[in-house]
């Protein structure tokens, strides 16, 4: 599979995992969020220029999310990984 389509799935999954976690606290929620937004903003930028800060903020999402949210952070994980395959 692509790396595009991977992101794109995995930014999908991140999407289930924050409607299917009612717990979450609200400042996490937006941040996750704005996260998702700016990933989907990359996707259709093949070829474009792309922003390589947004692997730094997948990476200290990770950071956040790694110990109230494990499932979460190793879909961010994931993500950091397609990221750089892309070349991001």
């Amino acid at each position: 599979m692509p790396a595009r389509e991977q992101l794109k799935d995995q930014v999908r999954e991140l999407r289930e995992q924050l409607n299917s976690d009612p717990l979450m606290s609200d400042e996490k929620r937006v941040e996750l969020e704005t996260l998702i937004a700016e990933l989907e903003v990359q996707q259709p930028l093949e070829g474009a220029i792309q922003d390589p800060s947004i692997a730094d903020g997948v990476n200290l999402a990770v950071e956040r999310f790694e110990l109230d949210h494990p499932g979460i952070a190793g879909t961010l994980r994931n993500i950091v990984v397609t990221l750089g395959n892309i070349g991001i």
